[in-house]
């Protein structure tokens, strides 16, 4: 008899086919909250719940699952709406006051319009009516979780659609066989496995953001979100609110509450990228995210547990910015457990013209042109050149010559001079992107787009020179 009760169970939770969950595919991963104070609907609801999550915990009234709520994170809240003490609607409301995000499931044995309309406006998703059947219960709670999964897949698309990433063509994967490369792989294949923080250095271009999904796409939250997050390009006075949510009428335009990026993360890889932009003032909000797990959305009274795995990268010198009090060293130590040094494209030998091939092969895909052939000047031209926009400018170097249908003559000239003997690599940096600058009319930005840097880094190479 208990075989064949397993055996129903899983066609229930799997499908009788054994395909794709009956249930949707977010079900087995939920947490679960019960409110009601009957301990035989709380029993029924556990008894129903408990075979297809992962978590289901039950409160008996509205101080204790305040309590359970304060301490850990729920993806769905089941409440009955009439409990002794207040209804289930008037603690939902209190709850989305002081900072609730979860989904919201409210049974009622009694239903009019007025008490459903009152249940949306206090911040439920969802209103089954007493009695239901098992069924209706957990197509409910599958519904709420596609809702919360498509709205946090929405928002994180959206956001990395706004940001800027030159690296869509190798997002997953570290090209190249140069030893340096070689011994990066070998790094990330050993602490990917492992929830310890990494810390990426390297200058502009070099792989870093590529460098964090291989660490992730090798760490077991590999089926969980991958959040990158540009800490430079999100503007100061909004960064606290973009990370770690809001609720209605924390600041001036806050019309709804939202979920930051950390609880859009949850459960897989939060990406810190240009970790030294970050603001002083935040530095300390983030030493409690990563040390607790734990955020304050603005403006709520309640903290958020989060379950993520933290990876940082920066291209600036990270202990000169403590010397100079721009970074908080506790926050530097707590981020550099463990560093993975990216190296500059021109120290990477034969990696240039392997990268080259394949930007050439994906972009004149992309932009339906033939590919420009490459051979030994165009090659050696390729070797002798410095790269100080890295791999970002070498993939813009391949987009133009697709479009001019040739190699830049500067390019072959490179391989017949190469770089002066007596020439710095400060200097030979230097002097091309103030040629590429004069190429380009002195328009900072398009030189920065043609080099594969920011516009940041140019102001700041030109500051430096005086230019």
């Amino acid at each position: 008899m208990g075989g064949r009760s397993a055996k129903r169970s899983a066609e229930i939770a799997y499908g009788a086919q054994g395909g794709e969950p009956e249930f949707g595919p977010w079900l087995q991963h939920a947490a679960i909250l019960i409110v009601d104070d009957e301990p035989g609907m709380r029993n029924f609801l556990v008894r129903t719940l408990k075979p297809h999550c992962r978590k289901v915990e039950e409160a008996s009234e509205t101080t204790q699952a305040s309590a359970k709520l304060d301490s850990q994170h729920f993806d769905v809240v089941i409440l009955d709406n009439i409990m002794p003490g207040k209804t289930g609607i008037e603690w939902l409301s209190e709850q989305r006051r002081i900072g609730f995000f979860a989904n919201a499931i409210l049974m009622t044995a009694y239903a009019d319009l007025e008490t459903a309309i009152e249940a949306l406006r206090a911040g439920a998703v969802d209103f089954i009516l007493k009695p239901f059947r098992t069924n209706q219960l957990l197509h409910a709670v599958a519904r709420c979780l596609d809702r919360s999964t498509l709205f946090r897949e929405n928002q994180v698309l959206r956001h990395q659609l706004l940001a800027t990433s030159d690296h869509l063509l190798l997002r997953d994967k570290l090209i190249g066989h140069s030893r340096q490369i070689s011994d990066i792989r070998e790094t990330i294949a050993r602490v990917a496995p492992l929830p310890t923080s990494i810390l990426i250095t390297g200058e502009s271009g070099t792989g870093k953001e590529v460098a964090a999904r291989s660490i992730h796409e090798l760490s077991d939250r590999c089926n969980e979100p991958f959040v990158p997050i540009n800490c430079a390009a999100i503007p100061s006075d909004m960064i606290e609110a973009e990370l770690f949510g809001h609720l209605k009428g924390a600041f001036t335009g806050a019309t709804s509450d939202r979920d930051g990026l950390f609880m859009h993360a949850h459960g897989g890889t939060l990406f810190l990228d240009e970790i030294a932009e970050l603001p002083l003032a935040l530095q300390s909000k983030l030493l409690r995210a990563i040390e607790d797990r734990r955020i304050r959305p603005v403006g709520s009274e309640r903290e958020v547990s989060v379950d993520l795995r933290f990876v940082f990268a920066t291209n600036a010198d990270l202990e000169a910015a403590v010397e100079a009090g721009r970074f908080r060293a506790d926050l530097f130590y707590r981020i550099n457990v463990m560093q993975i040094e990216m190296p500059p494209l021109r120290d990477r030998g034969t990696d240039i013209e392997e990268l080259a091939a394949l930007f050439m092969q994906k972009l004149a895909r992309q932009l339906g042109m033939p590919p420009v052939p490459m051979d030994a000047d165009v090659i050696s031209g390729l070797r002798a050149y410095q790269w100080p926009g890295n791999v970002r400018e070498l993939r813009n170097l391949v987009e133009r010559s697709l479009i001019l249908g040739r190699f830049p003559d500067e390019v072959v000239r490179l391989k017949a001079t190469g770089p002066v003997a007596s020439e710095t690599l400060e200097e030979v940096e230097k002097r091309h992107i103030l040629t590429i600058l004069d190429q380009s009319g002195g328009n900072r930005a398009e030189a920065a787009r043609r080099l594969g840097v920011s516009r940041k880094t140019i102001d700041r190479k030109l500051m430096d020179w005086n230019a």
